[in-house]
């Protein structure tokens, strides 16, 4: 009976925002006596889960042992967190849900960081949190723990299975949600409830239409912008979300002839080598980009929240273009007009706004087309001074350089020139692999670039590459790290060994956890606390996992081992390129979070600064 059922459930092809028809799809609405357990399954082959990333566990073992029978692969991993990051990677890639399991109790508590990141990127992760059985619950037994507030927080839904017989129905729901509020949800069920029997209808994806926003919201978006002088184009995230968005976007701007910015880590979001493209905003982001936003009488935000973060000053430029009408668009009501005040707050598709937009504008006359090529020379202007400046900060300043060391922004350079078209780059925080912000450029206009956004965590990059990989083995999928989170992350090769996950990781080894050392420097009279790490050699613990290593102190060396890199993993190899850097910092992160120290003990006051350092760069560079 069970194989029957299986077939007559298709796998979901419901993509991020996608879903055409808001019909639910025809599933027999007859039940069929099985086993909870087989119920789960059922469910989760039924909204087309065909990989699930965890550690195996006793708590969700009757219905793992189902997963090769039900077409379902599992890839058991090192770390939860780890698991969790590539559930997130593989979402955000192959635009389905990626998913991820592990062990009631610590396993879980484990998943807590990277739905954390899930969360602020938006990815459709489905996290299936096994707890402690319902007989022994509260009495603080084995691996007992309290796992729906831990994720309260982090997550768009939270289906508790609180009768048996209502398996299939929260887990069903628990991905409809993941994918109708673009977020991390979580199912948690009492382990003792993957055993008995029941009568089960299984609940297919539940299909809901998405929209372009309200007709009015359209059209007073096409007024404002036809009677804006110099508008502006902003695309983030939600437009590399929504299917076609990319496209729509560029269409748009090229209807209107505006120049168009990136939001905080997503480049990918407009073709990089587009003449109407200035590239990204925020941290270390493009100064062109900044100055042509900085003078805009509207902006046109794109499937973005226009986080706080994303729009600080960099640069000593404060580009936020405060007195111009800004229209947002976005398919989370509740981030429209939440960090940044609106004139007209869209709740809608980004991809399908703009088209809807550039159909209602197409008999208009714009104002900014009667100033167009004058218009766009100071665009081209503002942004061939920002890639000379660049230029500068990247090959001037001869008195940073170290022999056997390699500066941080020459060897970023060096991989964006080597970076295959159509890779994946996920992107670790912290100081050398943030400062790529400026260096990762993208012209294929699908999800390409990874990074854990505004939250921010370390040991970010690796398993998130490995997520992507999985989702499009076709696809070079590449990892750039800093040494401190390489530390945190790194067991995940021994994942890529075992389960045959190729990927690059690009090591920036500069003995430093840079980021804070860059606070130290500043404020905090280079007392370097915590900051400074020794470390072995990269390449070669990699080579001890069974991987590539690559040790490159030379600046002709980067390119061609990225190269080499990419082919091992065409040959099925993991490589990790070591790139011997110098100390050399960028800003800090939190410029605005900062300040300089003013103690009261007189055990403490000689830590007190009177001002910064103005040098920026650590003492033992």
């Amino acid at each position: 009976m069970l194989t029957t059922l299986r077939k007559s459930i298709k796998p979901s092809t419901v993509g991020l925002m996608s879903c055409s028809s808001a019909k639910t799809r025809n599933f027999s609405n007859k039940p069929v006596r099985m086993t909870n357990s087989e119920a789960f399954v059922e469910t989760l082959v039924a909204h087309g889960v065909t990989d699930i990333f965890g550690i195996v566990g006793s708590a969700y073992m009757d219905a793992l042992d189902l997963f090769p029978s039900a077409g379902i692969r599992f890839i058991p991993t090192q770390h939860e967190q780890g698991s969790c990051h590539m559930a997130d990677g593989y979402s955000r890639i192959s635009g389905r849900h990626g998913v991820c399991i592990a062990q009631n109790g610590p396993g879980i508590t484990n998943f807590v960081t990277a739905m954390g990141a899930a969360y602020w990127a938006h990815s459709p992760v489905v996290a299936i949190t096994p707890e402690a059985g319902t007989a022994t619950k509260g009495l603080g037994g084995f691996q007992e723990a309290d796992q729906l507030p831990i994720f309260s927080t982090v997550t768009k839904y939270q289906g508790h299975v609180n009768n048996p017989s209502r398996m299939a129905e929260i887990t069903a729901r628990a991905f409809d949600y993941a994918m109708y509020e673009r977020g991390p949800t979580q199912i948690n069920i009492p382990r003792d409830y993957f055993y008995g029997e029941h009568d089960f209808v299984i609940p297919g994806p539940r299909a809901l239409s998405r929209g372009h926003g309200a007709a009015e919201d359209v059209a007073t978006a096409a007024k404002l912008i036809a009677g804006a002088k110099n508008p502006v184009l902003l695309v983030g995230g939600g437009v590399v979300m929504s299917p076609g968005g990319v496209q729509e976007a560029q269409l748009l701007a090229e209807q209107l002839q505006i120049p168009v910015c990136t939001t905080y880590l997503h480049n990918d979001a407009f073709p990089a080598k587009h003449p109407l493209m200035c590239g990204p905003l925020g941290y270390l982001g493009s100064q062109g980009a900044m100055n042509v936003i900085k003078d805009a009488d509207v902006v046109l935000a794109l499937g973005t929240r226009v986080s706080p973060f994303g729009t600080n000053p960099q640069y000593g430029i404060d580009y936020w273009p405060h007195n111009a009408k800004v229209i947002q668009v976005d398919a989370d009501h509740r981030r429209v007009g939440l960090c940044k005040p609106v004139d007209l707050g869209v709740c809608g598709d980004a991809g399908m706004f703009a088209r809807e937009l550039r159909t209602t504008m197409a008999g208009m006359s714009p104002d900014c087309l009667k100033n167009t090529e004058s218009r766009l020379s100071v665009v081209n202007d503002k942004c061939a001074e920002w890639e000379s400046t660049l230029d500068h900060m990247t090959w001037g300043f001869p008195d940073l350089m170290r022999e056997g060391r390699i500066r941080p922004r020459q060897a970023l350079r060096e991989l964006e020139k080597a970076m295959p078209a159509d890779a994946m780059v996920s992107t670790d925080i912290g100081n050398s692999c943030s400062v790529a912000n400026g260096y990762l450029r993208f012209n294929e206009g699908t999800p390409s670039f990874l990074a854990a956004m505004t939250f921010g965590n370390c040991g970010y990059s690796i398993p998130t590459a490995m997520g992507a990989k999985v989702a499009a083995p076709e696809r070079p999928a590449v990892a750039y790290v800093g040494d401190g989170a390489f530390g945190m992350s790194f067991n995940e090769m021994l994942t890529c060994m075992r389960e045959n996950i190729p990927i690059t990781v690009c090591v920036f080894h500069n003995r430093q956890w840079g980021a804070e050392k860059k606070n130290q420097v500043l404020w905090f009279g280079d007392r370097y606390v915590g900051t400074n790490l020794e470390n072995p050699s990269f390449a070669e613990i990699a080579r001890a996992m069974g991987a590539e290593g690559i040790t490159v102190s030379d600046l002709d060396q980067v390119g061609p081992a990225l190269q080499k890199g990419v082919e091992d993993q065409r040959n099925g190899k993991t490589t990790v390129i070591e790139i011997m850097t110098t100390r050399e910092l960028g800003d800090p992160f939190r410029r605005d979070a900062m300040k300089l120290p003013q103690r009261s003990l007189d055990k403490y006051t000689s830590t007190n600064r009177e001002e910064e350092s103005h040098t920026g760069q650590p003492v033992d560079l």
